[in-house]
């Protein structure tokens, strides 16, 4: 699941939407209209739009925690969050997310505070050379996409980090290093199972990359970000319909290809009249005995 920012208006209205993905495909699921204050604050400019008289100024992080609680209270298997930096700072956000037992991998700007560092680049600046490990993050257009990756665990939070006396979840602080360009650094904090190997927040850091090419997909194929409407209920009807036809289609997608799958592990009979047998090949068919 990945909450993110993909676009904006000529009023300057900003979709703030979740993504859900698993092994069997990605998909859209839920999606909120950010308003700044110089919409909610003009109560007549609102209720031209047909804003709803309750809807008051909420930050695209307060946005994005009704929808992570809407998400864990629904049936999909929520097991990691990820998001860009815009959340990832978010202390309340991720506090949320740790109240709630969820993994995360978030990314954060290199002047994060977190526990035991003062700036999250401070601390990777004094890592070892072999601290830094040639790690895939998932494939891309042009194949695996490796980079140098470090990883330091953090102090343990006693409130979260503990069940009783027993620790049961760690933190993580990770940085991804370009191999061409060095000085390109992205850094991460996580949270996550005692069992988690570094590869696996890796993964997960990685999985961005795939929602990003989920809603390039929605965008493409089903006009998401092709709004041009004057209501708040226009822009939610749009909105839907477009993650609605987007998950039509992922659905189809998957299906097809897991039948392309089978039909490949189960070839049909062919047309040819040839067949192996042993080692020499014999043509066979409806012939009359001779």
């Amino acid at each position: 699941m990945e909450v993110r920012a993909p676009g904006r208006t000529e009023n300057c209205q900003i979709g703030v939407f979740a993504a859900y993905a698993s092994a069997r495909g990605r998909a859209l699921v839920d999606r909120e209209l950010y308003l700044p204050k110089t919409w909610t604050e003009d109560r007549e400019r609102c209720r031209t739009a047909r804003v709803p008289d309750e809807r008051e100024f909420a930050t695209k992080g307060e946005l994005a925690r009704h929808m992570v609680l809407r998400a864990l209270a629904s049936t999909l298997p929520i097991a990691w969050v990820t998001a860009d930096s815009a959340y990832g700072q978010d202390n309340r956000f991720r506090r949320l997310l740790e109240q709630s037992g969820v993994g995360y991998v978030l990314a954060v700007p290199k002047s994060q505070f977190s526990v035991g560092c003062s700036r999250i680049e401070g601390l990777f600046a004094q890592a070892p050379d072999e601290a830094w490990e040639k790690i895939s993050c998932g494939n891309g257009a042009k194949g695996p996409r490796v980079y140098h990756w470090a990883a330091v665990r953090l102090p343990a939070v006693a409130e979260f980090d503990y069940q009783g006396e027993v620790p049961h979840r760690m933190r993580w602080a990770l940085a991804r290093r370009s191999i061409s360009k060095p000085h390109e650094i992205a850094y991460y904090l996580a949270y996550a199972p005692l069992q988690v190997t570094v590869q696996e927040l890796v993964r997960v850091a990685g999985t961005r990359w795939a929602i990003e090419e989920c809603f390039q997909a929605a965008k493409n194929e089903c006009g998401l970000d092709q709004y041009e409407v004057r209501r708040y209920t226009g822009w939610y009807r749009h909105i839907t319909l477009a993650m609605l036809a987007h998950a039509f289609l992922s659905a189809t997608a998957h299906q097809l290809s897991e039948k392309g799958a089978e039909q490949m592990r189960h070839p049909g009979s062919s047309g040819s009249q040839w067949r192996r047998f042993g080692d020499s090949w014999q043509l066979v068919g409806p012939y009359p005995r001779t």
